[in-house]
């Protein structure tokens, strides 16, 4: 294996040779912000995930340390995260009761099958495929995710036993309950849910009013949580409180994160496959779209492949270490960013920080509120929360529209792993239906220059037995019927045309369906007295031809532009242009 090859896998032998003081200084800065952040975020997200609240903080040790040995982003932060955490809960949920040991098991195995996944994906560098998912449809997800999410957590805010995988099922469960709601935690979880609200918008410009430095005031900012876990918990344990019906977290094991073996059993691995499967791809999108969006800010270049390493990796540390699937946070990730971090180290110093809390601050923890932790999700998934998007979509393609809204409803009436599917067939199906109808023009001559444009959007100059036609998208198998419709319905009633040619200046491919479907146009043209003819047809595509008998019986010819194409078939253009006043393409 060569050197080149070494540094693909292990990104760690590129950032940590020219690793110095700076970075030290500025990692260890960004690491103690963060690590102040997830301790409360990471308890809170295991309890999402209906598993014991030092899940999270498992999961957040080993998986981080593994993905700065083999991620490429500098500032990508690794753990539990919202949507990855309920996507859990409902996968897990069908196959053991939460609680049992057997749902501990499930957890570490979906971590493991997730994992697997994504190596396998990163070693046949198959992270193209994350982008047959449309945004609108995963901001769609995210947001209906957000939703259930905030609506979970509101049994820990009442104080009721409630329950359910989707958005009816919850409210009728809180509906149910609503009577036995206890006012103690109710004012707890208000409290905690209020401040918590006004620290991410009020605290820093109070904090700079009174004269506390920039720097200064993000950190407090950051933690605010912190603040909100410390009041709660002081408050439950010097008034009594979980005497008086105060859910609290109870004992936390004192301890690193222990070494854990997954289930290899056969009907366990076949039931958590797809959820699994689909974790993975979600996972991966949303940690990717962070990673790519804060290694622009500072020009550094992120491996898609290598990150699916990484998150495998990680995924599998957390399988064997007690932990559950893990992603890249948006939320942590920014701050990790902001806070100054410079390289993945900055990711394993939080992980030693969260490893000296689990040793030494789980203690503290045993009044903690349950409340407070729900307050936690809350405040951080709403932030995710965006129906503006089905209104930027309606303006701007039906067609999304319709996909977002779909995925939205599915995600709130059936539950996560539907939402998910149905995003997932709907972004394939989207992307189906688009290119299945390319945008195809009639092109004309624009007076005075050699460019061709849209005979509806232009004034330009055509010929009466010359037509000429552009598309707009590659040919393959979806779309070469919808071409072949579109030529036969122009042609048939206009005895002037003898010659058409094909505009393939936007054509990167000609799949062998699409290349029938061009002899059966040709033979059928011919059958017509017309000639067929292409132009601008790319090397590529060229080449590919080159192989097939399609040149050697083509009717007419290939041009190298649509210029020497119209002034070798009609050298006198009508003089009578036609068109439109000149518009956008």
């Amino acid at each position: 294996m060569t050197r080149q090859t070494f540094k693909r896998y292990l990104p760690i032998l590129d950032w940590g040779r020219g690793y110095g003081r700076d970075a030290l200084s500025n990692d260890l800065i960004a690491a103690v912000i963060v690590t102040i952040m997830l301790i409360p975020q990471s308890l809170a997200y295991a309890l999402l995930a209906g598993l014991p609240p030092e899940a999270g903080l498992y999961a957040s040790i080993l998986p981080i340390i593994l993905y700065a040995v083999f991620g490429t982003s500098r500032a990508l932060a690794v753990g539990p995260v919202a949507v990855v955490s309920l996507m859990t809960a409902a996968a897990i949920g069908n196959v053991a009761d939460q609680g049992t040991a057997g749902y501990a098991i499930a957890a570490l195995t979906l971590a493991m099958l997730s994992g697997g996944i994504l190596l396998l994906m990163g070693v046949f560098r198959l992270g193209f495929l994350a982008n047959f998912l449309s945004h609108p449809v995963i901001a769609g997800f995210i947001t209906a995710s957000g939703v259930i999410i905030a609506a979970s957590q509101l049994r820990h805010i009442l104080g009721v036993d409630a329950h359910g995988h989707t958005l009816v099922e919850i409210a009728a469960s809180l509906w149910a309950r609503l009577g036995d709601t206890n006012p103690i935690t109710l004012t707890i979880g208000a409290l905690a849910t209020g401040f918590l609200f006004w620290v991410r918008k009020g605290l820093k410009p109070l904090l700079r009013g009174l004269g506390m430095g920039a720097r200064a005031a993000d950190i407090a900012t950051k933690a605010g949580p912190v603040a909100a876990v410390v009041a709660t918990t002081l408050a439950v344990w010097v008034f009594g409180l979980a005497d008086q019906g105060v859910a609290i977290v109870g004992t936390v094991p004192q301890s690193l994160p222990p070494l854990t073996l997954p289930s290899f059993d056969v009907g366990l691995i076949e039931a958590l496959l797809i959820p699994a499967l689909l974790i993975s791809v979600i996972g991966f999108v949303e940690s990717i779209s962070v990673a790519q969006t804060l290694a622009a800010k500072k020009r550094q270049r992120i491996d898609p492949d290598q990150e699916l390493i990484g998150l495998g990796a990680a995924n599998m540390g957390a399988a064997f270490t007690g932990g559950y699937p893990v992603t890249g946070g948006f939320a942590r990730s920014v701050v990790n960013f902001d806070a100054g971090a410079e390289t993945p180290a900055a990711g394993a110093f939080t992980a030693i920080g969260l490893a000296i809390a689990a040793l030494a601050l789980t203690p503290l923890v045993f009044f903690l509120p349950k409340a407070t932790l729900a307050a936690t999700i809350i405040v951080a998934v709403l932030s995710l929360v965006d129906f503006s998007i089905l209104g930027k979509t309606w303006r701007y393609s039906k067609a999304d529209f319709t996909a977002v809204a779909a995925t939205i409803l599915l995600t709130l009436v059936f539950g996560v792993e539907t939402g998910v599917s149905a995003g997932v067939i709907l972004s394939i199906g989207l992307f189906l239906y688009k290119t299945s109808r390319p945008h195809i023009a009639e092109v004309g001559l624009v007076k005075g220059t050699e460019h061709f444009r849209n005979i509806h959007r232009h004034t330009v100059e055509t010929h009466p037995s010359l037509l000429t036609i552009r598309i707009d998208e590659s040919l393959y198998f979806a779309n070469a019927r919808y071409l072949e419709d579109y030529i036969y319905d122009r042609v048939v009633g206009d005895e002037a045309i003898r010659d058409v040619v094909l505009m393939c200046s936007a054509v990167n491919e000609i799949d062998m369906s699409a290349l029938e479907s061009l002899e059966a146009i040709m033979e059928r043209l011919d059958g017509l007295g017309i000639r067929l003819h292409l132009s601008e047809v790319k090397g590529p595509v060229m080449d590919r031809l080159d192989k097939t008998h399609f040149l050697g019986e083509l009717t007419g010819q290939v041009f190298l532009s649509q210029y020497v194409a119209m002034t070798t078939l009609a050298p006198a253009p009508d003089p009578s242009p036609i068109g439109i006043q000149p518009a956008a393409q």
